[in-house]
């Protein structure tokens, strides 16, 4: 029968054709089909015949060829047929599909979708000829029957894809012909439907989404993506801070299921990016797009991770780190923002930190996101170089964990190395590589600041330092370099790397060789780097093990490493290890200064931990000592100063720092006595040893004091007619030694005070040296008075060790002991040595401040230097409030008065310890309240503590207040106020105690006729950062406004402004400039708020939030703000520009702040302009500016142009014989002066054109009471002009000058 098709086919007679076809039945013309296909005969011959055989034209034509379709599909399924034929049957399919009628197509269509549906699509190879159904089925203009109804062709198809929307379908859409409506369609009906599947259904079908995204709605596909897992990681977060959560009917998802499809989803994502670089624009356009109207949700921990995974392809990664840095930065700078305002906390309730959501990245890349932890290593060295200190700090003060933290840049670079440290300890694989970068950091930037790449490093050694032997290489090789580092490097890198010497005997080897070739380098930096070295191991030795430098080279295991650690030391092997340490040591006593001073300032700490080691160190500081010292009873001085220093052609240096000598040799002996007498396991030929260099030292210590005393300063050939400038050499041989002997009788004061026992004897010697010390100090302050290029206008670094200066203090003030008394009273019977105490404590405290340690014993401790700051504090604390100033400045004759330095010394306390000790602020407070000295830290309430010392201090500034204007100290006034402005950082700002010193500050300013300006401008500052905490500052600026405009006067000097004061402290003489810039500062501050809230409102009204009745609120609440702020700001500047302001400062800073004013109510009428919704609200702000923008602005700038006039004329009159000079000069100030002229009638005329523009759009007249500008034409006054040409030819040219110059500026401006 098939040979007769296709013969009958070949003969061009359809209607035999046409018969021979309707002969056959449906099964019959099947089975030929099936049968021609498996045989691979011609068919493609035969289905040609049949089709010619059954025209559309025909029902029964129609009817055939859809039976044809509906058995080729299965056909063409089922497997048995060759590709090839497969391909054929398909392709003439595809091209007779477009001759059926829009009913077969429908019928042919839905026969496919249940063939879908169904699962019997084994290849899938007939969806092709679906594509080409639903193409032409979309095209069909007839009516077709679907359910109860009818529709067309192209809505026919969207039902079809509408059904084939679901998670098993996806993949189908590929090759289905879509619109890009009909693609959106699908794409939100897919993402709708995650929330339905379960977890592990969701990464392939993600996959299969962003592969149909090649098609259209990248956006939509990206956003429903983030946005989905978003919320799971939100509602994970919620069951994990409520775990019996009451909506019992959401099933927890698994966290680490959750974190592992996130992964996998992540992983998809990156890889379709890979083909299709789009995509990856889509993405971070997107996100940067959601970040302005919501950063919460555009900077998810799924967006991050995947923006991460995604930057480690080069060609996104510059475009994701700016994003990824900018956001962190605008975030630091929000947070911050927000923090510093009630009116903003309130509007702003929930603050988005994008500083936790990257570090819960790290946290959750420990579940395998491997892909996520390069991205985050190079993000966290990223934002460690870009915003790294920008100069060294000095010492521990580069320690970003304190006040430096608190600018945006310094938070986004602790950030980078939180970052870092947390992958470190999460990813194993990745620990050498961060290690090795930042090990080449150090070296590499060795110009620039690195410490915090030291403390990155120090914290990555101790969280692993065992599976740091893994890189020791490394270390080794870091080790090379040490001689060309700065020594503050070198220091810092030892200190970091030192948990790694105890468990790697080849790093350890490494530093001593390195150590060992630098200590003959001939770069002075080098050998100090060696002496830092040697004196760290000398510290650390005991965890070393008991090997000699001799057996270090031996290969030796961890395990070995580790057994040795914890194993009995052999003290023998101990000491000659160190010995040969010490013996390379020595070599440096005879090398330069600053190497020597190093060894001297390093011998205590290893004296301290290494108590071995005494009788060799000590040995060693006695034969040092024993060159300069000079043993005869009798002779003056005691020292050969002249040794110490050295001369090299016409420069002389210091050599031999003696008194830092004397120094250590002090701290030394003082730690070996009082701990002798628990080492009585020494042998005795050791003890009769140890104690001959105990009673050398005693014996000299003695001699030296008893002459020091006896000593006038001709003896060290330094007295008043001394040459001191540091000009000559004679002058600078004189500065070394003064400070030598300044130093030396300063370490004898302590050494005797502290051997002294409280002997009467004792303290007067003490007093003697002082006597020799203060003569010295007041030769060089008179020195410096006279030349101030002299050493002495900087004070020499007191020799006093820290803990000596709190005890002496509490000596002299505190100590009531009854046999005490008479030796304390030698004491405190000089008001130069009590005045000296207390200035001591204070340079400490300053020191301790700018570098984070002190000089001296445990100077590097934080613990002992907190001890000592509580100590300290106590005393002076004590000493203020006891003893008032005015009962002290009777008796004074020179100097700062005791009680004011107590002052400063407590100010600069409380700064240092919120910098320094912010944690432990609780136990600072306690150690200062004596009465509750027992309270268990638990009990501790730091609002309560701070507001007790806060009204000690307020006693004290009342006192000041009710003293005669000849008592008044401006200087202490000051000082209290600031120490008042930092104890307040400590309360909670929503505390009673805030209120109560907020309420008690306003009634000062309100009561107090204060005229002193910077004790006024202090005051004011301290109301305005109270009040801020407490509410938005707007009312208090406009009734300090009224009351500069009723002291100053109005603008028109006919009307008579009336008095109403509410604040004393504006005076006649305070109130400009000091208290209007103060208040044209804080509105400043405030148009910034509003200017940010602008921003925030712009944003959300271009989203399209799905909570948009939530967004809608958060407007209409911000709108709310904006206007109530700027509408009494507007009265605030109301009230100024009609005030007689002098010339000056004040009417330019207030011109540039109206100039803001006005643009910042030009982007409030653009934001209204663009929502144009209900603008009641903003109607009458609208009127606000309408009388200062015409009758006061343009009166205020007439008034200033007057004003410069007769100032110019004034100027002429009194300066004629130089009038050339004069009038150049008068000119320049009268440019300067009216400079900021033009730009705020710019930003008025501005805003006047959008108002303009938003009256007519809003169909409501904002311009009714506006008067439009008119003060910009030239006017020319005649009798001005007449006067000008009258005058000589000398002053013609001059004028010609002036007249020149605003010409230029007029032309510049336009």
């Amino acid at each position: 029968m098939a040979q007769r098709i296709l013969a009958l086919a070949a003969e061009e007679v359809p209607e035999r054709l046409q018969e021979a076809l309707q002969s056959l039945g449906e099964g019959e013309l099947g089975d030929m089909v099936t049968r021609q296909a498996l045989k691979g005969r011609e068919t493609a011959a035969l289905l040609r015949g049949i089709f010619k055989g059954s025209p559309c034209s025909q029902p029964s034509g129609v009817l055939r060829r859809l039976q044809i379709y509906k058995h080729c599909i299965p056909l063409v399924e089922s497997g048995d047929l060759h590709l090839a034929k497969v391909s054929e049957i398909i392709g003439l399919l595809m091209l007779e599909a477009r001759q059926l009628p829009g009913h077969a197509l429908a019928e042919l269509a839905t026969l496919f979708v249940d063939v879908i549906k169904g699962g019997s699509l084994s290849n899938g190879k007939s969806l092709e000829l679906f594509s080409t159904v639903l193409t032409a089925l979309a095209s069909s203009k007839e009516s077709l029957a679907y359910g109860k109804g009818e529709l067309n062709g192209e809505e026919f198809k969207k039902q079809l894809i509408n059904t084939l929307c679901s998670s098993k379908y996806v993949h189908l859409c590929q090759d289905i012909p879509l619109s890009g409506e009909e693609l959106q369609f699908v794409m939100e009906k897919i993402l709708r439907m995650f929330s339905k599947l379960d977890l592990q259904e969701i990464p392939p079908l993600v996959y299969q989404l962003l592969l149909l995204s090649a098609k259209g709605s990248k956006k939509t596909v990206l956003e429903g993506i983030i946005s989905f897992f978003n919320q799971l990681d939100k509602r994970q977060k919620e069951e994990q801070r409520v775990p019996q959560s009451a909506d019992l009917e959401v099933a927890t998802v698994p966290l680490d299921q959750l974190r592992h499809v996130e992964g996998t989803v992540i992983l998809h994502i990156v890889s379709v990016i890979n083909l299709d670089q789009d995509l990856g624009e889509e993405l971070i356009k997107h996100l940067k797009t959601e970040q302005q109207k919501d950063p919460g949700r555009a900077l998810c921990p799924f967006s991050v991770a995947l923006l991460l995974s995604v930057a480690v392809k080069h060609r996104l990664q510059e475009q994701i780190f700016d994003f990824l840095k900018t956001s962190i930065t605008r975030s630091c700078k929000d947070l911050q923002f927000l923090q510093a305002s009630k009116f903003l906390q309130d509007l702003f309730p929930q603050q988005y930190d994008v500083t936790a959501v990257i570090l819960e990245v790290v946290k959750n890349s420990a579940f395998g996101w491997d892909h996520v932890t390069q991205g985050l290593v190079d993000l966290g060295f990223s934002l460690m170089e870009s915003y790294e200190p920008k100069k060294p700090f000095g010492g521990k003060a580069a320690d970003t964990s304190y006040g430096l933290s608190k600018m945006p840049a310094q938070q986004a670079c602790r950030l980078g190395a939180s970052i870092l440290l947390e992958t470190f300890k999460v990813h194993e694989p990745i620990r050498s590589d961060i290690l090795e970068q930042v090990l080449n950091r150090v070296l590499t930037k060795a110009a620039s600041p690195v410490s915090h790449f030291i403390d990155l490093l120090s914290n990555i050694v101790v969280s692993a330092p065992l599976v740091l032997q893994t890189s020791s290489s490394k270390v080794t090789e870091t080790f090379d370099n040490l001689s060309f580092l700065p020594i503050d490097t070198v220091q810092g890198l030892l200190r970091a790397v030192q948990p790694l010497l105890k468990v790697s005997m080849s790093v350890r080897d490494s530093l001593i060789l390195v150590l060992q070739k630098a200590i003959f380098s001939r770069q002075l930096d080098a050998r100090k780097a060696a002496v830092a070295g040697f004196l760290l191991l000398l510290r650390n030795f005991k965890v070393l093990g008991s090997l000699s430098t001799s057996q270090c080279s031996q290969v030796i295991g961890a395990s070995q490493v580790q057994a040795d650690v914890h194993a009995c030391y052999n003290s023998a092997a101990n000491e000659a290890f160190c010995l040969e340490i010490l013996g390379s040591l020595r070599r440096c006593l005879s090398q330069q200064a600053d190497v020597r001073l190093m060894l001297y300032e390093g011998f205590y700490d290893v004296l301290r931990r290494n108590s071995q080691l005494a009788s060799s160190i000590m040995e060693t500081l006695l034969s040092q000592i024993k060159q300069y010292y000079l043993p005869q009873p009798d002779l003056l001085p005691p020292l050969k100063l002249e040794g110490c220093i050295m001369a090299q052609g016409d420069q002389i240096f210091l050599q031999e720092p003696l008194a830092h000598l004397l120094c250590c040799i002090q701290h030394c002996l003082a730690w070996y006595n009082s701990t002798v007498h628990l080492c009585q396991g020494a042998e005795d030929d050791e003890e009769e040893e140890d104690v001959g260099f105990e009673q050398n030292f005693e014996e000299m210590l003695e001699s030296v004091t008893r002459r020091m005393i006896k000593s006038e300063l001709e003896d060290f050939e330094l007295d008043k007619s001394a040459d001191f400038s540091l000009s000559s050499g004679v002058g600078v041989k004189n500065n070394i030694y003064a400070i030598q002997v300044m130093g030396i009788c300063e370490v004898l004061i302590e050494y005797n005070f502290n051997i002294g026992n409280f002997s009467k004897n004792k303290f007067e010697d003490v007093l003697g040296l002082f006597t020799c010390y203060n003569k010295l100090s007041e030769i060089l302050k008179e020195k410096a008075g006279k030349n101030k290029s002299t050493l002495g206008n900087k004070t020499a670094r007191s020799f006093l060790s820290m803990g000596f200066v709190s005890t002496l203090l509490t000596a002299l003030f505190r100590d009531n002991t009854q046999s005490h008394e008479e030796s304390l009273a030698v004491l405190r019977s000089s008001t130069e040595f009590l005045r000296y105490a207390v200035s001591v404590a204070l340079q400490k405290v300053q020191q301790l401040e700018e570098t984070g340690q002190t000089d001296g014993p445990d100077g590097q401790n934080p613990e002992k230097m907190f001890q000592n700051l509580c100590k300290i504090t106590r005393v002076l604390l004590w000493r203020y409030t006891s003893i008032p100033t005015v009962v002290e400045e009777s008796g004074k004759k020179k100097g700062k008065s005791i009680s004011l330095l107590c002052l400063e010394g407590l100010l600069r306390i409380f700064n240092t310890v919120q910098q320094l000790y912010a944690a432990r602020i609780p136990q600072f407070l306690q150690a200062l309240d004596i009465t509750d000295g027992d309270a268990e830290e638990t009990d501790i309430n730091v609002t309560e503590k701070a507001a007790f010392q806060i009204r000690q201090f307020q006693r004290s500034l009342v006192n000041q207040f009710s003293r005669a204007e000849d008592d008044f100290s401006s200087k202490e006034t000051q000082s209290l106020i600031t120490v008042l402005s930092t104890l307040s950082k400590l309360l909670d700002p929503a505390s009673q105690q805030f209120l109560q010193f907020l309420t008690w500050t306003v009634k000062i300013c309100k009561e107090n006729d204060l005229e002193d300006v910077a004790c006024c401008k202090g005051l004011l500052s301290l109301l305005f950062s109270l009040h801020v905490l407490y509410k938005s500052p707007v009312s208090l600026l406009r009734e300090l406004a009224q009351d500069i405009h009723a002291c100053l006067g109005d603008i028109d000097q006919d009307i008579e402004v009336e008095s109403q004061s509410h604040f004393a402290i504006v005076n006649t003489k305070t109130a400009a400039p000091t208290v209007c810039l103060l208040v044209l500062g804080q509105a400043d501050k405030v148009l910034e708020e509003v200017d940010w809230l602008i921003k925030k409102l712009t944003s959300l009204g271009s989203g399209t939030s799905e909570d948009s009745s939530q967004a809608s609120n958060q407007a209409q609440a911000l709108e709310k703000g904006v206007i109530l702020q700027l509408g009494t700001l507007l009265t605030v500047y109301h009230e100024l520009v009609q005030t007689a302001l002098p010339a000056g400062s004040c009417v330019d800073t207030l011109l540039r702040s109206l100039s803001k004013t006005y643009a910042i109510l030009t982007s409030l009428i653009k934001h209204v302009s663009a929502a144009l919704q209900d603008i009641s609200g903003f109607t009458w702000l609208a009127f606000l500016p309408c009388l200062p923008s015409n009758a006061t602005s343009f009166g205020i700038l007439q008034n200033i142009h007057s004003e410069s006039l007769s100032f110019a004329e004034e100027k002429k009159k009194k300066k004629k014989e130089d009038e050339a000079a004069t009038v150049s000069t008068v000119m320049a100030k009268v440019l300067r002066d009216t400079k900021p002229i033009p730009n705020l009638i710019f930003a008025i005329e501005q805003y006047e054109k959008f108002l303009i523009h938003l009256s007519k759009k809003s169909k409501v007249n904002l311009m009714q009471y506006m008067k439009l500008s008119t003060s910009r034409d030239f006017r020319i006054n005649a009798s001005m002009l007449d006067s000008a040409l009258q005058e000589p030819n000398s002053s013609t040219a001059e004028q010609t000058d002036e007249n020149q110059e605003p010409k230029k500026k007029r032309r510049r401006k336009k």
